[in-house]
């Protein structure tokens, strides 16, 4: 079983930056792929970013593609999502989610959630 806890959200003008970080515990890391989802306002969840734990390879949604950057801190553990140029449209609930051995945008895929942070971008 993996825990996983969100932090690092809150309201940030258009362009401004944000850290999200999603410490986990429960597992060793090797192998298991870690991802960003969000859910906007009256949406759906929609996948943001994935990295695989022990190579580092990264998947990031077609969206957020050279603004976000996904990484990993091996030591404590915990996933990182840097929110640059940030847009009015990012702003929704961000869930860091754990899943297999495979980088993938798929929700049925990951396994176990975090509670969500709010991201809110103000134009």
């Amino acid at each position: 079983q993996v825990q996983l806890v969100e932090s690092g959200g809150g309201l940030v003008q258009a362009g401004g930056s944000l850290r999200l970080s999603c410490a986990a515990s429960g597992r060793t890391f090797s192998g298991l792929t870690l991802g960003w989802f969000r859910q906007p306002p009256g949406k759906e969840r929609e996948f943001v970013a994935a990295i695989r734990w022990s190579v580092g390879g990264t998947l990031y949604a077609d969206s957020v593609k050279s603004r976000f950057t996904i990484s990993r801190d091996n030591a404590k553990p915990t996933v990182y999502l840097q929110m640059n140029s940030l847009k009015p449209e990012d702003t929704a609930v961000y869930y860091c989610a754990g899943g297999g051995t495979v980088v993938t945008a798929k929700r049925s895929e990951y396994d176990y959630w975090g509670q969500g942070t709010q991201v809110t971008v103000s134009s």
